[in-house]
């Protein structure tokens, strides 16, 4: 695949279009929110069916405990609100949701040092490791618009509990028809001489930094691992078997994230040099998304260094 500049989208206006839709075919699918609903994008689900959205104002663990009563009556359920003010929730969120298997799409938006102007308090990084401790619950991150819209539906439709990982800025689509599934890791650029593995907004940072490589003659390849649980352990072996060298890339803490899953990964099946490009367990600040990915070394550059020292 090779990566194109095209219009900015919203991953959070992707994920509202794609759910007043499902509005129509799923009776049984209702929303929460805790008075986020209009940032989230969610008001286009409770324009066309207002009786099936929920706003329960800032009061996140009552959301998840409503959110968890619903289910427990055969709705399927969609709730959230930025990942900072969700880990408020996380009693809730582990007993109710995680421990009970419930039916229940957990929302978090405005992640990552990407957020910007709003600053370290609203910069959730941890949020992954969080998400991920929990038992029974699956973890995905999307790159873009197109791809929360497919991951979107297919959460719909699948049973049992879903963290759903957004970012706050605009970015270019990088699929048009492409398969995308839960668990289901996918290479959008091939290369033998490293693997870059990345997520959310970190994959248009790795196309990036992998097109400057090719220019000094190293070959990337390039993995969409918007899943992050239940990691695609094929499609991450196949790469490292293959390359011998993995850098992982993600707009979260190093600690508890993508890198440390597939670290985890390869640790246990194939020991090998793996780089993290990730925010140096240090809260942020205020800035720019641009100016901010910088300075914490989260952009194509800081993969490309990354990537040229490995391969030295």
């Amino acid at each position: 695949m090779i990566f194109m500049e095209q219009k900015l989208e919203s991953m959070r206006e992707g994920m509202g279009s794609v759910l007043a839709e499902l509005g129509y075919t799923n009776k049984n699918l209702v929303i929460v929110g805790a008075d986020t609903t209009e940032s989230l994008s969610l008001h286009q689900f409770g324009e066309k069916f207002p009786d099936r959205l929920f706003n329960v104002g800032i009061a996140e663990q009552n959301m998840i405990g409503i959110s968890a009563g619903l289910a427990l009556y055969g709705k399927t359920v969609f709730c959230g609100t930025y990942a900072v003010f969700l880990e408020r929730a996380i009693d809730q969120i582990r007993n109710t949701i995680g421990y009970c298997k419930l039916d229940v799409k957990i929302i978090g938006a405005h992640t990552g040092i990407s957020v910007g102007p709003d600053g370290g308090s609203h910069q959730a990084i941890e949020d992954i490791a969080i998400m991920r401790a929990i038992p029974n619950m699956k973890v995905v991150v999307p790159s873009d618009s197109y791809s929360t819209k497919a991951l979107v539906n297919e959460m719909a439709n699948t049973k049992g509990p879903f963290y759903l990982r957004l970012i706050r800025s605009s970015v270019p689509n990088l699929y048009q028809d492409q398969k995308i599934s839960v668990g289901k890791a996918n290479v959008l650029r091939e290369g033998k001489d490293i693997a870059i593995i990345a997520c959310g907004i970190m994959v248009h940072e790795a196309l990036k930094a992998a097109d400057r490589l090719q220019k000094e003659g190293i070959l990337a390849r390039v993995i969409d691992c918007h899943t992050i649980k239940p990691l695609d352990e094929d499609t991450i072996m196949k790469a490292a078997n293959e390359t011998n060298r993995v850098i992982t890339a993600e707009d979260h803490n190093m600690y508890g994230g993508l890198g440390s899953a597939v670290a985890e990964l390869l640790s246990r099946k194939r020991p090998t040099p793996i780089g993290m490009v990730a925010v140096k367990d240090v809260f942020g600040e205020s800035g720019k998304d641009t100016e901010v990915m910088s300075k914490y070394g989260i952009t194509e550059k800081d993969i490309f260094d990354k990537a040229k020292e490995m391969v030295r």
